[in-house]
């Protein structure tokens, strides 16, 4: 798969197209897009995905609330994965918030993308005020030469449901829930920096991870178990987020990882976690000895999981 950041002057190949956010690129959005890659296929097309970065809520309301439940890098790693052959990402601004809607076919969909066919939602809008609809663009289509096909009022329920569900359940902290709308495991991407060795100090040293990412969804504080591929190997371990507070003065939150049967430095590594259940909240106890007894129970919690995750 081919990433850009610039549209180009134009493709070397005709594409078939849709348009979107993606966030998550859970089942729903999957299902589009194996659509997209069948259908360039078989049309000896090439398939290509135009989205935009930053979010447009993030540009037009100017709403550094939002969280995003995929970082680009690891958005892009699953669209691969589905066969996609192109991944088009335009820079969202004021500016192009305000192109017209038949410049933005022309322009865009026909001139650089070359596209032959538009694969987009019932409901899609787009152009300055987002005031062009599906009918605008199958009119657009007629006039430059490429097909419209619909994506229906279901699929595209399915895919607002999923993704209301996926942050709902990751607020609460159900990675289990979350999961099973995304089709696979919610993951935290980032690079292991140095931490404050307390973990190492009692026992469960941990790999602090950090998240470059300000938009990315973390999920609610607490204890979960997770794995990650590490130099071709799967390591389990348990993960805390949160702030520390049995021994910690601060409100800084933290992602910290103890690997079991992990003995390598992690320093300066990029990892990713996948999430796969949640063992319990975070809580402040009334010493270090409590404190390592607990960790010794989550250890022993994750540890089933973990058997009974590899024998499914």
């Amino acid at each position: 798969m081919k990433i850009t950041q610039t549209l180009p002057s134009n493709f070397e190949n005709e594409t078939v197209v849709t348009i979107g956010t993606f966030d998550g690129v859970h089942i729903g959005h999957q299902k589009i897009i194996e659509r997209l890659v069948t259908s360039a296929r078989n049309n000896a097309l090439k398939s290509a995905i135009l989205t935009f970065f930053p979010h447009p809520r993030m540009v037009l309301q100017k709403d550094t609330t939002i969280k995003l439940l995929n970082t680009i890098d690891e958005k892009a790693a699953i669209m691969e994965a589905l066969g996609l052959d192109f991944l088009v990402i335009k820079k969202f601004t004021k500016a192009f918030s305000r192109i017209q809607a038949e410049d933005f076919v022309s322009d865009i969909l026909v001139n650089q993308l070359q596209a032959k066919k538009v694969i987009i939602g019932y409901d899609h809008h787009f152009g300055r005020n987002r005031t062009a609809n599906i009918d605008d663009l199958r009119k657009f289509g007629r006039q430059y030469d490429f097909d419209v096909e619909e994506i229906s009022a279901q699929d595209i329920n399915d895919v607002s449901v999923s993704s209301t569900k996926i942050r709902a359940a990751l607020i609460e902290g159900n990675v289990n829930t979350a999961n099973s709308y995304l089709g696979y495991n919610y993951m935290l991407t980032g690079t292991v920096i140095h931490g404050k060795g307390l973990g190492k100090d009692i026992g469960f040293p941990t790999a602090n991870l950090h998240i470059e990412e300000s938009y990315k969804l973390i999920p609610r504080n607490g204890v979960y178990v997770v794995k990650s591929e590490i130099n071709n190997h799967t390591y389990f371990g348990m993960m805390n987020i949160g702030t520390n507070p049995t021994v910690s003065e601060t409100n800084m939150q933290s992602i910290e990882i103890n690997f079991f049967n992990l003995d390598d430095s992690l320093y300066g590594s990029k990892l990713k976690i996948d999430m796969l259940e949640r063992i319990r909240n975070e809580q402040k106890f009334n010493s270090v000895i409590e404190l390592q007894t607990q960790l010794h129970q989550d250890k022993q919690t994750a540890l089933q999981y973990i058997q009974n995750y590899a024998t499914h």
